[in-house]
């Protein structure tokens, strides 16, 4: 069975790659003998990871492109074509927060920024979108192809602050499920969508959140753990075995999920 957990063979590609997440995820995806597609706006770190996977015995390459631009995304999909003539996998790993639509005490909660709320459904929801528009007719052809949406904890449960984010997220598995269906109707099996919830990791943008400049726990982090029964943050790499499964031929019939990987956040009572 083991052989059904592997990415051989197999041309995945991973928007977001040059955030933190995604640096986790496409070595996850390397380490599991896939081709990483690494899509993202930062040439240079791009590269630079593509070229790391590389020296490291692996296949890579970088594409430039933004979520939200169609242009660059379908001059992204040619690139992958006329390089590897095929593609297996997608990870939508691009998203994040607006600053201006984190909702903060004391601030009033009837004039909240729309504008600020429109940009995180794009990012997040019609970021998630975009790609599954310009590359799925390409999956579709693969002998078995697997989407992966980034979903949060925030899109299940009320997490105080960020609006936005959590309106965003909860529409993106609502997408998930939706399409799930779609693409078992259309393809019957060939083609499937799942998502992934990460629990709290620190990333670049929740660092100053959940972290003091010395290192320590600010309220927020605090009250984090404390809802966390594994009593920590979670190691970025520990999301890629919930990715390489839902990527794999292992998930063949796993459709419309999506996979808590939070070190039991979601389902603790605070009791």
């Amino acid at each position: 069975m083991t052989h059904s957990f592997s990415l051989k063979s197999k041309v995945i590609a991973v928007t977001g790659s040059t955030g933190v997440l995604g640096e986790a995820f496409v070595k996850g995806i390397a380490e599991a003998g896939g081709t990483v597609v690494l899509i993202g706006r930062n040439r240079e770190v791009a590269a630079q990871r593509a070229a790391d996977i590389e020296a490291d015995g692996g296949r890579a390459m970088a594409v430039i492109a933004d979520v939200l631009d169609e242009g660059q995304l379908r001059a992204g999909l040619a690139a992958i074509l006329d390089r590897y003539g095929r593609i297996d996998g997608l990870v939508n790993a691009a998203g994040g927060n607006v600053k201006e639509a984190v909702v903060m005490p004391g601030s009033d909660v009837f004039s909240v920024d729309m504008d600020a709320l429109r940009k995180v459904f794009e990012l997040n929801l019609f970021g998630s979108m975009l790609p599954v528009q310009v590359f799925g007719p390409a999956l579709a052809m693969a002998e078995s192809a697997s989407i992966v949406n980034i979903s949060s904890m925030a899109s299940a449960q009320a997490i105080t602050r960020v609006l936005g984010y959590s309106l965003a997220k909860s529409s993106v598995d609502n997408y998930t499920r939706w399409m799930s269906v779609e693409l078992a109707n259309r393809f019957k099996g060939k083609l499937r969508m799942n998502a992934i919830a990460p629990g709290f990791f620190i990333t670049h943008q929740n660092r100053a959140l959940l972290t003091n400049p010395d290192g320590s726990l600010t309220a927020r982090g605090d009250a984090v753990l404390k809802n966390t029964p594994y009593n920590r943050f979670g190691e970025p790499e520990e999301l890629c075995g919930a990715l390489v499964y839902l990527l794999s031929d292992a998930s063949g019939f796993v459709s419309g999920h999506t996979l808590m990987v939070d070190g039991g956040f979601s389902i603790f009572s605070g009791v």
